[in-house]
């Protein structure tokens, strides 16, 4: 993880005199770092000194000793839980047998990142502020929330800008204003005499040739002894050749390894030597246990002339602890083998760059519309880490790693009399499936049992392409475990003079209003959303709140209230993604 003091090397005396803060961040995607490392690099200038850590670091830093101010950037994943680098630090503040003063001595000013289209906005941010509060911390600087689905900088932007006079307002109230005052013109004529050298730019070539062999029936035996006459046979040609990302003696096919696709025309690339820094990339760590499992099944759901792929893949978790119930999510951890990294490296007369960092930007003179930085692509990383980790250099693995993450709330009712609503188009479905086999075995199990209503809303574009789980559905539904499967497919036209047929799941959840409505308000049943959170899960929510506001006789507003009360009681969940 990320440890630094950012700081000037030409000015270490100047940042030893100014007032120091504690930074942390809790990232989950590298948002919250990203805004952290900024907050930290504006901080000289303003006559601060930022003491950055991840806030799993809990070795570099003690709150209960701590007496500088303290800013936290929180970011909120999954339904609206901290970040997995957060998790043993919320932990740790929930102990219930801490005293109410425990923090009374801290001050701190909070950051939130979250996406309003989620169920719980900022939630993330929200439960480690109001914890705080509780153990006797107190706020030298109001909380923000800032919202990705808007835009964070609309927040983030001017909430760093007050950062630092709010900041000064604290020093001066402990320290003195004349105490401050020295410190602040120290620090302003430190930041008039720093005249940063631009960083050599190294171009390199953006139209990356792709080279690829199918080596399906070569053992990895083979593989590593060919790879080992390879190196022996490129030594003598490796200080003739310069670099490039769409060369390679001898050929990467013989290694088979490969450079993924093309990149966009529009995007320029670039390798950032940054002279005198160290590296700064954080490796990918989860605090969860990893598992390796093999992959038992892998086939395409569907068909070729699909306009998206959607494969389902199967492991083998029974030779191992992994422990989890219908709902659940897990990380699938695939990074390259590390002597392949290094030998393609090699291989493009790269090894000597590995640290540089990628710069990507978008051409300038570009005619691509909505042309974007992939996000698969971290911002200040290095081209060993994105060789490493965010692209594909070989073939599908036969074994992966996983590590658990629950989604804590979208589970199952304890009460399978209880019913429910599933709302899954697409890949969305995915957990249903989970659903309903659980459903299948315990009617199994417990055939005099009681159990409530299962409905499910599906949909996808094409029923004779894209309908995922086709059998499986029509086998819960005749076997009664899927009491009522309402299936719409948004591309297929109607045959003949037949009606037009229903679009999208939120249409046909308004075709059943009626019975909804009566689930969700008068049988204290759960509704269940799963798939895209920019269109989807948006259309669903003003769905129900049209149905509940024309089925109660009530107006918009008092509609909104009633969802957001089935929000609260953890009957309305959603795991959405954009």
């Amino acid at each position: 993880m990320l440890s630094q003091r950012c700081s000037y090397s030409s000015c270490s005396v100047c940042l030893e005199e100014m007032r120091r803060f504690l930074l942390l961040y809790a990232t989950q995607q590298g948002q919250a770092k990203a805004i952290a490392e900024e907050i930290c690099e504006k901080a000289a200038a303003h006559g601060f000194s930022a003491d950055l850590h991840c806030i799993s670091e809990s070795d570099k830093y003690d709150l209960k000793t701590e007496t500088a101010p303290l800013v936290v950037v929180v970011s909120t994943t999954g339904t609206g839980d901290p970040p997995d680098t957060a998790r043993k630090f919320v932990k740790k503040i929930q102990d219930k047998t801490l005293p109410g003063d425990f923090f009374a001595h801290l001050r701190y000013g909070l950051l939130g990142l979250g996406d309003s289209e989620y169920t719980y906005f900022c939630n993330g941010g929200k439960v480690i502020d109001k914890r705080l509060q509780e153990l006797g911390a107190r706020h030298f600087y109001d909380t923000g929330h800032a919202d990705d689905c808007v835009g964070l900088e609309l927040v983030v932007e001017p909430w760093i800008d007050g950062l630092w006079a709010a900041l000064t307002k604290h020093f001066v109230s402990r320290k003195g204003i004349e105490q401050m005052s020295v410190t602040l013109t120290t620090a302003s004529t430190a930041s008039q005499r720093m005249d940063p050298v631009k960083p050599e730019l190294i171009h390199i070539e953006s139209q990356v040739e792709l080279l690829r062999l199918d080596d399906s029936g070569r053992k990895d035996s083979e593989v590593l002894e060919q790879n080992a006459v390879n190196r022996d046979q490129s030594s003598a040609l490796i200080a003739e050749l310069e670099s490039s990302l769409t060369h390679s003696i001898p050929p990467l096919s013989q290694a088979s390894l490969n450079i993924p696709a093309l990149p966009p025309e529009y995007l320029q690339v670039h390798l950032h030597e940054s002279p005198g820094q160290e590296e700064s990339q954080e490796s990918v760590t989860l605090m969860d246990p990893i598992f390796q499992v093999p992959v038992s099944k892998a086939v395409q759901l569907t068909t070729n002339d699909a306009i998206k792929t959607t494969l389902l893949v199967e492991l083998d978790i029974s030779k191992t602890d992994f422990s989890y119930q219908p709902g659940d999510a897990f990380n699938v951890i695939c990074p390259n083998s590390d002597s392949e990294v290094q030998s393609l490296l090699q291989r493009l007369q790269l090894a000597d760059q590995r640290e540089h960092h990628v710069l990507l930007n978008i051409k300038a003179d570009t005619k691509k519309k909505g042309a974007a930085l992939p996000q698969h692509i971290p911002e200040r990383c290095s081209l060993q880490f994105i060789l490493t980790w965010c692209l594909e250099i070989r073939a599908v693995p036969k074994k992966i790693s996983i590590s658990p993450r629950t989604a804590n709330s979208f589970h199952l009712p304890n009460d399978p009399s209880i019913p429910i609503i599933m709302v899954g188009p697409g890949t969305g479905v995915a957990p249903f499936i989970g659903f309903l086999q659980h459903r299948e075995k315990l009617q199994e199990q417990h055939p005099d049992g009681h159990y409530g209503a299962m409905w499910l809303f599906f949909g996808c574009r094409h029923q004779e392409r894209d309908y995922l789980f086709r059998e499986e559905l029509r086998h819960f539904h005749e076997r009664g475990i899927l009491t009522h499967l309402k299936v719409s497919f948004s591309r297929d036209s109607p045959a003949g003079k037949e009606q037009a047929p229903v679009k999208y799941v939120q249409d046909n959840i308004q075709l059943h209003s009626k019975q909804v409505a009566r689930l969700l308000l008068h049988e204290n049943g759960y509704i269940y959303v799963c798939g895209d959170a920019k269109n989807m899960a948006r259309d669903v929510n003003d769905t129900l709140v049209e149905i509940i506001s024309k089925e109660v006789g009530v107006d918009k507003l008092e509609a909104m209230k009633t969802l957001a009360t089935l929000k609260e009681e953890k009957r309305y969940l959603q795991d959405v993604w954009s």
